[in-house]
């Protein structure tokens, strides 16, 4: 078989099934068999036209998968092995990488700024919604899956479980500290879990859909808020004392979730950003009290390669966290169309959509 199934990008608002050929590798790639897939928030982006890649590009950036075959310099891997590989997939040669910074692999060339760094599947390379896929830099990358998981039990650990863990990590959340966290989607709920492993002693969770903040209880959440039904900041900082929060995680990427995150948060505290924003951000100058507030805002990128990955699967092996459950719904690739119309749209409760070749 020398083609494969893959979703493409056409055009705004356009997401075709079509054939392509199944990549070959090179020396330091490997080919996986995807076995199971999903599709993210910033895959509807790309569809809607608001995140540009070029027409006919394979997109995902998800991978659970087995080896078929290695590059040369590829080794201590074997083909048949079950594996994943981050969404961000560094090679860890760049100033970006060698600077501390591997997210950023790749995110400013010499031919202009690419944004989001090392982010490269279903971006500036054939992503994983399809039947087989290359991953590059196969050496740093692919980390194996451990005996007893399952493909959905690690799913979210490529991206949503690792973006939403840089969360809580680039919030610098102490024992005993105060969380609030804005959105409680899949990133929102995983940025919980982290913040309830990083030590907090009391995590806000806001959300507008009831259902998301039942599950978020289960990720660790000890208040949950619905924005329909309260002012949100007015109780938090009631909560609070007065005080605010030691940390702010904003995780929808929206004016709206953005200004109250600082809102609520204390003088000295840190806003930490994961949002992808589809539009111009505006600080306030109250809330920012006028810059003389010692503020710390913070973006961060998925964290991507072999290391981090093992050790978010070594997270879900040892019962930390259960993220299986935030896969709500499961289509064919043949269906993928179908699977991004309900994703796209909130339909039906929808949180993950597990897609299986």
């Amino acid at each position: 078989m020398s083609t494969m199934k893959a979703a493409i990008y056409v055009e705004p608002g356009r997401i075709e099934l079509t054939e392509k050929p199944i990549p070959p590798i090179g020396p330091n790639d490997a080919l996986l068999r995807i076995t199971t897939t999903t599709i993210c928030g910033t895959d509807v982006h790309i569809m809607k036209g608001e995140y540009p890649v070029k027409p006919g590009l394979t997109i995902g950036h998800e991978p659970v998968g087995t080896i078929v075959e290695l590059g040369d310099n590829v080794h201590g891997y074997h083909v048949g092995q079950r594996v994943i590989a981050g969404a961000i997939c560094p090679g860890f040669t760049s100033y970006a990488c060698q600077g501390g910074h591997p997210a950023q692999d790749g995110g400013c060339q010499g031919h202009g700024y690419k944004p989001m760094g090392g982010w490269r599947f279903g971006n500036t390379i054939d992503g994983v919604q399809a039947e087989y896929a290359l991953v590059p830099d196969a050496q740093a990358n692919l980390a194996p899956i451990p005996d007893g998981l399952s493909d959905e039990q690690v799913l979210m650990c490529p991206d949503i479980m690792s973006t939403g863990f840089v969360g809580a990590e680039s919030a610098n959340i102490g024992i005993g500290d105060t969380v609030a966290i804005f959105a409680q989607g899949p990133i929102g709920l995983c940025a919980t879990a982290g913040a309830r492993l990083r030590g907090a002693s009391c995590i806000i969770v806001v959300d507008g859909i009831d259902q998301r903040l039942d599950i978020s209880r289960h990720m660790g959440a000890d208040i949950t808020l619905n924005f329909h039904q309260v002012d949100i900041i007015s109780e938090i900082l009631r909560l609070t004392g007065g005080r605010g929060v030691d940390a702010a995680i904003e995780a929808l990427g929206t004016q709206t979730t953005f200004e109250a995150a600082l809102r609520v948060l204390k003088p000295g505290g840190t806003l930490s950003s994961l949002g992808v924003y589809s539009g111009d951000l505006t600080i306030p100058l109250d809330a920012f009290c006028a810059g003389l507030g010692d503020h710390r805002i913070v973006t961060s990128l998925c964290p991507g390669g072999k290391e981090r990955m093992r050790r978010l699967l070594d997270v879900v092996k040892a019962g930390r966290i259960d993220t299986a459950s935030l896969v709500t719904h499961r289509y064919a690739l043949d269906d993928i169309v179908e699977a991004y119309d309900l994703f796209a749209h909130q339909r039906d409760g929808v949180l993950k959509v597990a897609i299986t070749p």
